[in-house]
């Protein structure tokens, strides 16, 4: 279960910071993503990250 955890909250991670970047405009790809610097994709970029963080942390506990 908790690798399990490990793998969701890496790839929530990720994908979080990529939105986030996205939706900031300082990751400009590709370039025909709708998310290109919409400023709501950092907030839901952001709450993405925080839950991957979150389940890293729970799955890093002993």
């Amino acid at each position: 279960m908790k690798a399990a955890g490990l793998i969701v909250g890496l790839v929530l991670l990720a994908f979080g910071l990529l939105f986030a970047g996205q939706g900031s405009g300082l990751i400009m790809w590709p370039a025909s993503s709708f998310m290109l610097a919409a400023r709501v994709w950092v907030v839901y970029g952001l709450g993405i990250a925080a839950v991957g963080a979150a389940l890293l942390w729970w799955s890093r506990r002993r």
